[in-house]
């Protein structure tokens, strides 16, 4: 599986979620990730909103396999409920 994180520097929650996916990627042989700085992207909320197919307000935004799961609160929930986080 592959996930990707938006978000921007300063973000406690980026920051969480980058977290979480790096340990995901230690414990686990199906799992990737790839960390997008929207601001070096020159990404916008409404480019997100766009992928997620959904008003998106905050980062980070999570997307598996390109489906959007959300912020980091529910990636952390997807992560314990299907992933042995």
């Amino acid at each position: 599986m592959f996930v990707e994180i938006f978000g921007r520097p300063g973000c406690p929650y980026c920051v969480r979620a980058k977290q979480v996916a790096e340990q995901l990627t230690e414990e686990r042989d199906d799992f990737e990730f790839r960390y997008v700085d929207i601001n070096v992207a020159g990404l916008t909320k409404d480019d997100l909103a766009a992928k997620a197919g959904k008003p998106v307000t905050t980062v980070p935004q999570i997307f598996l396999d390109e489906q959007h799961i959300g912020g980091c609160t529910d990636f952390e929930a997807y992560a314990r409920a299907n992933l042995a986080l």
